[in-house]
């Protein structure tokens, strides 16, 4: 009888603790794409990595135009910093050396979970097109910091985590490019992969993003709206029947432990 409460408790506990401790990355590098290219099937759809879900959405302009919110990529253009190079990271690559990694283009881009999860973190960073627009300039653009290198400028990035009922959970914000500073030598582009800690966002079934720019006009941002993601890290939050069964399993033990001492 006691060997098979212990098999009962060792049982319960490990199929809670495999519940709790269930984590997964998406690190784009399960999705096939060819060298030098990037994920565009000129449909409005989805594609999945690790537990997560990126939306993709395509209207059909004439002459392969446009699309808006995700994609994933292997570019590693980190020269071209113009609309013909919409898809490359500036660091030319995904997080810890990786080929593939994500690109975001506003629109609404969304990442969505199967069930709950307590989001862990990401890898964020700029895009070539944005990054050497912000430390530049173009005909649309302004160079950010101004003439002086004065400009309070700055593009900053919020993540926001959504419950199943579309409720707000959290936002983390994180700082794309940021020139606020009294001493312009602490002023920065984003242009290396940072890792953001989102474990305050709490349980999650979905994630949104915007971004807000100090370089802004009657029709929004006019600086390129778009960022790279790669290692998005979440853990599954257990169902309520996984808990019970952490609990069944826990007062098990207890059990067990009071009928040795007796």
């Amino acid at each position: 009888m006691k060997k098979t409460l212990i098999t009962l408790a060792l049982g319960a506990l490990a199929a809670s603790h495999a519940a709790y401790a269930a984590t997964t990355v998406a690190t784009f590098d399960d999705l096939p794409l060819a060298p030098e290219s990037h994920f565009f099937p000129q449909v409005t759809t989805t594609f999945t990595s690790g537990a997560a879900t990126f939306n993709h959405t395509f209207t059909n302009f004439g002459g392969g135009c446009c699309h808006v919110d995700w994609v994933y990529s292997n570019r590693t253009d980190t020269t071209t910093g113009n609309y013909t190079n919409q898809h490359s990271a500036i660091t030319g690559g995904g997080a810890d050396g990786s080929g593939h990694y994500a690109i975001a283009n506003f629109g609404a881009p969304t990442v969505s979970f199967a069930s709950a999860v307590s989001v862990q973190g990401a890898y964020f960073t700029n895009t070539t097109f944005t990054g050497l627009t912000l430390l530049t300039g173009d005909f649309f653009s302004k160079k950010f910091g101004g003439a002086s290198g004065n400009d309070p400028d700055y593009l900053k990035l919020t993540i926001l985590g959504k419950d199943a009922g579309g409720a707000t959970t959290g936002s983390v914000d994180f700082m794309l490019a940021d020139y606020r500073f009294d001493d312009n030598t602490q002023d920065y582009v984003v242009t290396d992969w940072r890792w953001v800690d989102l474990t305050a966002l709490g349980s999650v079934s979905s994630l949104q993003f915007a971004l807000a720019s100090s370089d802004s006009g009657e029709f929004g941002i006019n600086t390129p709206a778009y960022f790279a993601l790669d290692n998005l890290t979440v853990t599954a939050v257990p169902e309520p029947e996984q808990a019970a069964l952490l609990l069944a399993g826990l007062a098990l033990v207890g059990a067990i432990a009071r009928r040795r001492r007796g």
